[in-house]
């Protein structure tokens, strides 16, 4: 059974140990996007005390997770936006190498879009390095348009949005 909840600081091990594998996954593949630096311990706590993150769990097993809030790198104010819009933004958003490839990112990106629907969100904003083409595929496929290009520690990154509601995701209930 997988099911998707608020994580809390009880999960902050087992978080902490995803984002290692998943950093050392991407390493292995010549994805070099994040390191011990970003993001560390510090920021996945700060995401969870704000209860911004969402685990996905499969058999009772954290195996993945999602952040959504408002908050928009500075570096996305130079970026030529399509719409006008209040926006939720995704960050974070990571499955366990042990678990991908079974559509976990896919549920946690229909739970981030029915949120936006449901909470009024006129779209949603997220980036993905240029160097993860699983990244930014898995964007594109669900209608995401890129808007833009921004660099941060790392190297560049697409921007990408989509928009919600009437155009978007279909709203409905998940509470």
């Amino acid at each position: 059974m997988t099911r998707i909840r608020p994580a809390c600081i009880e999960d902050l091990d087992v978080l902490q140990g995803i984002i290692r594998d998943a950093t050392r996954h991407m390493d292995e593949q010549g994805i070099p996007q994040w390191d011990e630096i970003y993001p560390n311990r510090l920021v996945l706590k700060d995401d969870v005390e704000k209860q911004q993150m969402q685990a996905i769990e499969i058999e009772g097993r954290v195996a993945g997770l999602i952040v959504m809030n408002e908050d928009q790198p500075p570096e996305y104010a130079g970026v030529p936006w399509k719409y006008s819009c209040r926006a939720l933004v995704i960050h974070r958003l990571t499955i366990d190498p042990t678990y991908q490839r079974r559509g976990l990112a896919m549920r946690l990106m229909d739970f981030a879009e029915k949120i936006a629907a449901n909470e009024n969100y006129g779209c949603v904003r997220l980036d993905a390095f240029t160097r993860n083409p699983a990244a930014f595929t898995l964007y594109e496929n669900r209608g995401y348009g890129r808007a833009g290009i921004v660099r941060f520690r790392k190297g560049e990154f697409f921007c990408y949005e989509k928009k919600i509601g009437a155009e978007g995701a279909i709203k409905s209930s998940i509470r």
